[in-house]
C-alpha cells in the first residue's frame, strides 16, 4: 500500500480550501507517487507535498496539479506594441494577463514581485478567480483582437493559456506569448494550433553567464526559436543590454548572427537594463550600449532592428529594408504613422514582412467599453 505523508495531506487540503486547482497537463509518474513534469526543460522530479521550480505545480498524492489554472493576478489592455510586436497586426490592441509564478529567476527582473511570490510561499497564491471563458469575454467586450500572455512566464500557466487559447481562437482573436523560451518541444506541438505569435526574450548567448543570471541553459532557448520558425508562428526576439553580462561586441554579435541563420526577417529589439530585484545597485545600461547593439544587429543583415528607451531616436521606428523609407512612425509604443500599402512599401514595393501589416480600419480602433 502506498503511504502518502502529513505533509502532502495538509497540502492537498490548503490548496483544494484555495481553489485555483486542476490537475496539470503535461507530466509523468516516476513512482506510484514522484512526478517528473514535462513543461518546461527543466523537467522537475517533484515529490508529494513539494512544487516545481515555478512554484506553482504541486505533486499532491502522486498527482501533478497547476495552483493557478484561474488565478488572473494581472489583466491589462493595451497596444499590441507595449508588448514588443511590431511586426503583428501593429495599431491593435491586446488583453494581456499574467499570473504569478516563473520557471526561471532572473536576478533583475521588474516583474519580481509576481513572478518569485509563489517560491517563497506555501499559502495563498495571489490572484482573482477568471475563467478562459470570462478572459474571452473580456477581450471581446473591450474590443480587443488579441490576448498576449505576458509579464510573468505563461509556460507556467499552460493550462491557463491552452484552454484561454482555444477559445480565444474560435471567437476570432489572435493567441500570442511573450515567453523566456523554456517550453518544452512537446508543450510547443501542444499549443502550435492555437499560436499565432511568439516574443522570445534573448538573454544571453555565453550559457556561463546565462545560468548564473537567469538560472537557466540557453541551449533551450535557441532550440525554441528554431521550433517555432520551423512551424510557422511569427516570432520576434528582445535582448536587454546588461553592463558586464552580454553587452560585449562578441556577445552581442553571436545572439545577432544566430538570430540571423534562422532568418534575417526577425525583429530585434534591444533594450537598456534598468536595475531591478537583485540587481537595485548595478549600474544602468548607457544609451550608446544599446545603439551599438542596434549597428551590430544592422551589420548582422537583420532587416527590422528596434533600439527602445531613447526619448527622439526613430530606432522604433519600421524601415523598409529595401530603400529605408519609414514604413511605420512610432512614438515609444504607439503608432504615428502608418504607410505600408497591401502589406509592400509604397516607395520600392517591397513585401514588409510581419502580419497583417497594413493600416487597420476604423472599425478597429480601439475604444474601451464601458
Amino acid at each position: 500500500m502506498v503511504r502518502t505523508s502529513r505533509r502532502a495531506t495538509e497540502t492537498r487540503g490548503l490548496l483544494l480550501a484555495e481553489g485555483g486547482m486542476r490537475e496539470a497537463m503535461l507530466y509523468h509518474k516516476l513512482t506510484p507517487l514522484d512526478v517528473r513534469c514535462d513543461l518546461c526543460w527543466h523537467r522537475c522530479r517533484i515529490r508529494p507535498g513539494h512544487r516545481g521550480r515555478c512554484g506553482v505545480r504541486a505533486n499532491v498524492e502522486g498527482t501533478l496539479y497547476t495552483l493557478v489554472f484561474d488565478r488572473v493576478a494581472l489583466l491589462t489592455v493595451d497596444p499590441i506594441e507595449r508588448h514588443a510586436f511590431f511586426h503583428f497586426r501593429p495599431g491593435t490592441y491586446a488583453l494581456a494577463l499574467a499570473t504569478v509564478g516563473c520557471n526561471w529567476r532572473c536576478r533583475y527582473c521588474a516583474n519580481y514581485a509576481l513572478s518569485q511570490m509563489p517560491k517563497g510561499s506555501h499559502g495563498r497564491l495571489l490572484g482573482r478567480r477568471l475563467s478562459p471563458e470570462e478572459i474571452v469575454k473580456t477581450a471581446l467586450t473591450h474590443r480587443c483582437q488579441n490576448l498576449v500572455y505576458t509579464y510573468t512566464e505563461p509556460t507556467v500557466f499552460f493550462e491557463l493559456v491552452y484552454e484561454t487559447a482555444r477559445l480565444g481562437a474560435a471567437h476570432g482573436l489572435r493567441n500570442l506569448i511573450v515567453t523566456n523560451g523554456y517550453l518544452t518541444p512537446a508543450a510547443l506541438r501542444m499549443l502550435r494550433p492555437y499560436l499565432d505569435a511568439a516574443h522570445v526574450d534573448v538573454k544571453g548567448y555565453d550559457d556561463r553567464r546565462h545560468r548564473r543570471m537567469c538560472g537557466a541553459r540557453r541551449r533551450p532557448v535557441f532550440e525554441c526559436l528554431r521550433q517555432l520558425k520551423d512551424t510557422g508562428v511569427w516570432v520576434e526576439v528582445t535582448t536587454p543590454i546588461i553592463p558586464g553580462h552580454n553587452d560585449s561586441d562578441d556577445e552581442l554579435r553571436a545572439i545577432a548572427e544566430l538570430l540571423a541563420s534562422l532568418s534575417y526577417s526577425i525583429p530585434w529589439h534591444v533594450t537598456a537594463f534598468l536595475p531591478a530585484y537583485q540587481m537595485k545597485d548595478h549600474l544602468p545600461a548607457a544609451f550608446e550600449a544599446v545603439q551599438r547593439a542596434y549597428m551590430i544587429g544592422r551589420s548582422a543583415g537583420l532587416h527590422y532592428v528596434y533600439c527602445h528607451d531613447a526619448p527622439g531616436s526613430a530606432c522604433a521606428s519600421t524601415f523598409c529594408p529595401q530603400c529605408r523609407t519609414v514604413l511605420i512612425e512610432r512614438a515609444g509604443f504607439t503608432v504615428l504613422a502608418n504607410r505600408i500599402t497591401r502589406d509592400r512599401c509604397p516607395q520600392c514595393n517591397r513585401l514588409v514582412d510581419g502580419v497583417e501589416m497594413n493600416p487597420i480600419p476604423l472599425s478597429l480602433h480601439h475604444v474601451i467599453a464601458s
